[in-house]
């Protein structure tokens, strides 16, 4: 089985961001810059002043005893109110950190080998993964060990450091999907094709303010090609996603503006550069199997006891209501696991936990020590996800937070999943009732409302749920309730297969007079839950979901600094013309950047680049420039030792253009993109 025990902290980072904490505070850096650089280190803005989210990196949830303590202690020591709170990504966030104190608070992590590093920002976030993964009957394939194999490729990769916005990706180990492909940008499924095993890849989903079901890329692809895959949907999404429009910078609008064929045929273009530039790396390689069992959990982790498929073994489900847990609970439970020898614990997509490898005799005496930390297993209707909302999001509409607890999914345990926005971080596109926060104008009032959706599922053979009515927030609790008792009384089969068989008016009939706001009524619904005034939606300036403002030539010297790594590799490889075309490549992107950031246009033929260059910034760097430029043009077949002189004067070139745009831009940090280089 594989377990969460990689080092991904990196302490000489956090000494720097620390230095950009107090350049921040005396004023030599703007607002702006400084954001970017505070969610590379997955530090977020809230909606209280002075204080932030510190998100930590939970990579497949799986976390253990010691990282239990470090999260325990963050909570306790560093912020002021004490709380985890275990998110939809099994990531965990602790709220009201101090800014001066947010450096201290990651290198606690980090003695835990726990890292914060892209967990917000336009990176590739937390890899989530089946809340079973490594004990399920039915997986093929431990996929926690593809989990932290990815996560190194990536973590500080070139290519990741500022990419158009976010980018999240799933791994399940069985085709049931538990993990949700179908809403990732990208998703992985271990599957079994003609008597081999390997893996599906899906791209393009996503929730948020458009919703899209992600499309098949790969039906099938052996595991030594699997990062091959993942970096061609990285790099399809750097180099085409629209950096200007931020409501439309995720992947799923490429698939919108490529269309599914023109989408394929791109990827499959960056797929075969990836596969030559990343050529004889090493990869991360399971321990397959044949299925044993055929119950399918559900998506996030089971809700009751369930058997592993090592014999004699069991999951025992920590139900965290609204995902929240104390600093004391999470200190028991890490001292509960040490003294009956269990070394992992799962975060789950539901915003529980999940205890891995319990023997049968140790079961009442676990339930017992949850039980005096205030914890339990889930219960019948509490299956309830919510994000974190206008308690602390500046995105958040509606208190989300304080409604969650009030909902239930009844007797047949429906999912119900509330976000405090239509962002929907709590996933609602994905529940059997998914809600999201937002504001009506009725009679001249804001009235807070809950867009009601239905019958979803992201595992596999599932679908988007379908758009329902919305709702004054202060009646959601009967909204709920309705349907969830018609279900009761004539549904038979699964919620989405009930959804999907009544008539387009059905739901809105349903809740006719829950919906209807009189202008007598108006007074009773014009408060959203916990609130004691009327509601309004206060602008903060926007959420940092969709990170912070980007330099241009910052992200081309990251992109360049990712085709170095490739040119390198094909070198290696021998691949000359290949790792020519990368020197050209980087050429383009700087070139272009500096023009860029001079008042010229991006050009992609080097002759003419080089042209503007001069006219822009007369000298040593374009000179430079030209030079190389013309190197390359004298040569007809590239040899091994003439491709080593163009790399080295390509290389020096790079660092003396830093040094200029560093000059002109005395804010601008281009040092992670040119280390190791010389002039």
């Amino acid at each position: 089985m594989s377990l969460n025990t990689q080092n991904l902290s990196d302490l000489a980072e956090i000494d720097r961001f620390e230095q950009a904490v107090q350049t921040f505070f005396n004023g030599h850096i703007d607002a702006d810059r400084f954001t970017a650089v505070r969610l590379q280190q997955g530090v977020y803005g809230q909606r209280q002043e002075g204080v932030n989210m510190v998100r930590t990196k939970v990579p497949g949830g799986r976390l253990t005893p010691a990282q239990l303590d470090a999260l325990a202690d963050v909570a306790e020591i560093y912020s002021q109110r004490g709380i985890a709170h275990v998110t939809t990504r099994q990531t965990v966030q602790i709220h009201f950190v101090p800014l001066a104190k947010s450096p201290d608070a990651l290198r606690r992590l980090a003695q835990a080998g726990l890292t914060t590093r892209e967990a917000c920002g336009n990176a590739v976030r937390n890899m989530t993964a089946c809340g079973l993964s490594g004990v399920c009957p039915r997986e093929h394939v431990d996929v926690g060990v593809h989990v932290d194999g990815a996560t190194r490729h990536f973590l500080r990769n070139p290519l990741n450091q500022q990419l158009p916005r976010k980018f999240k990706t799933s791994f399940s180990g069985c085709e049931a999907d538990c993990a949700q492909s179908l809403i990732h940008d990208a998703g992985v499924v271990a599957v079994k094709k003609n008597g081999q095993h390997g893996f599906m890849v899906k791209a393009g989903g996503g929730l948020g303010h458009k919703p899209h079901e992600a499309i098949v890329v790969e039906e099938f692809i052996p595991e030594s090609a699997l990062l091959f895959s993942l970096e061609a949907l990285v790099t399809l999404h750097n180099k085409y996603s629209d950096r200007t429009k931020r409501a439309k910078s995720r992947i799923k609008f490429l698939v919108e503006r490529f269309g599914v064929q023109g989408f394929l045929e791109k990827y499959r273009e960056e797929f075969v550069r990836t596969s030559e530039a990343l050529a004889g790396k090493p990869y991360p390689q399971g321990a397959w199997r044949e299925q044993s069992g055929g119950e399918i959990p559900g998506p996030g982790a089971p809700r009751k006891l369930f058997a592993q498929h090592q014999q004699g073994m069991f999951v025992l489900p920590v139900a965290l209501p609204t995902g929240d847990i104390t600093a004391a609970q999470l200190r028991g439970i890490a001292a509960l696991l040490r003294a009956h020898k269990l070394s992992e614990i799962h975060t789950t997509q539901d915003q529980n936990l999940a205890i891995l490898n319990i023997s049968q005799e140790k079961l009442d005496v676990l339930r017992e020590a949850l039980g005096a930390l205030g914890l339990r297993e889930p219960g019948t209707g509490d299956n309830v996800v919510a994000c974190p909302g206008s308690a602390t999001c500046r995105l958040g509409i509606t208190s989300s937070m304080v409604v969650a607890p009030k909902l239930s999914g009844g007797a047949r345990d429906l999912r119900i999943r509330v976000s405090g926005c239509h962002n929907g971080c709590a996933q609602p596109e994905t529940g059997d009732i998914g809600i999201y926060g937002e504001g009506k104008r009725l009679h001249g009032k804001l009235v807070p409302h809950y867009q009601i959706y239905l019958g979803g599922n992201g595992m596999g053979g599932g679908a988007l749920a379908l758009k329902g009515p919305a709702v004054p927030a202060a009646r959601i609790e009967q909204a709920v309730t309705r349907v969830e008792q018609a279900y009761q009384a004539g549904g038979s089969g699964s919620f989405s297969a009930w959804v999907r068989a009544q008539q387009p008016d059905y739901f809105r009939a349903l809740l006719a007079e829950l919906i209807e706001v009189k202008a007598a009524d108006v007074a009773a619904v014009m408060r959203d839950h916990g609130d004691t005034g009327d509601f309004r939606v206060v602008n903060l300036g926007g959420g940092e979901c969709a990170g912070a403002s980007q330099v241009t030539i910052g992200a081309n010297f990251f992109e360049a600094a990712h085709e170095r790594e490739y040119r390198n590799a094909l070198v290696f490889q021998r691949k000359f013309d290949e790792a020519a075309q990368c020197n050209e490549a980087i050429l383009r992107l700087l070139g272009s950047g500096v023009a860029q950031l001079l008042g010229g246009i991006r050009n992609d033929d080097l002759g003419k680049l080089a042209a503007q260059l001069q006219l822009l910034v007369p000298g040593a760097i374009a000179d430079g420039f030209a030079r190389i430029v013309a190197d390359m043009a004298d040569e007809d077949e590239i040899s091994a030792e003439k491709l080593a002189l163009i790399s080295a004067a390509v290389d020096g070139w790079t660092v003396k253009v830093a040094a200029y745009a560093a000059e002109l831009d005395e804010q601008l940090d281009l040092s992670e993109a040119v280390a190791g280089l010389t002039v």
